[in-house]
């Protein structure tokens, strides 16, 4: 499952995204905000999407705000997410190739709507190439306390 959210400075972008991933078929669960609320902070909508990522291996989250940097600060403060802050296409699907990345941060800021649909595609449609440095480095991260 893909889950998606933003703060306020991430909800026009979202919002988009939600269109685009409904064009495309999809699945995926909107983890909100469904309004602007322009004193909420991202702490609120990213803690529950971590958990859900973490309930399997098969999740993903989308992740908005206007740098993209808090959003990406909190979600990787969880044992098992692999959170890519990114704002380029090649940059991203690297970071599903070599880092399996499991949760992508985007800023709202820095790229435009059309930039951000085709970072999303690809990175949704890039495997995890599993060569064993890869996984070596992965392993040693879970290692981690």
């Amino acid at each position: 499952m893909l889950y998606i959210t933003s703060d306020h400075g991430g909800l026009k972008l979202k919002s988009r995204l939600i269109e685009f991933l409904k064009q495309k078929n999809i699945e995926f669960e909107d983890c909100g905000p469904n309004e602007l609320i322009p004193s909420d902070d991202y702490t609120d909508y990213v803690i529950p999407v971590m958990r859900k990522v973490l309930e399997s291996p098969k999740n993903n989250a989308v992740l908005i705000c206007k740098n993209g940097v808090g959003v990406s600060i909190i979600a990787n403060r969880f044992k098992g997410i692999r959170c890519a802050l990114s704002w380029r296409l090649e940059h991203a699907v690297s970071s599903r190739n070599d880092d399996d990345a499991n949760v992508l941060a985007l800023p709202a800021n820095y790229i435009s709507e059309d930039e951000a649909e085709i970072i999303l595609e690809n990175w949704l449609n890039k495997d995890f190439s599993k060569e064993e440095r890869f996984v070596r480095r992965i392993n040693k991260l879970e290692e981690i306390k």
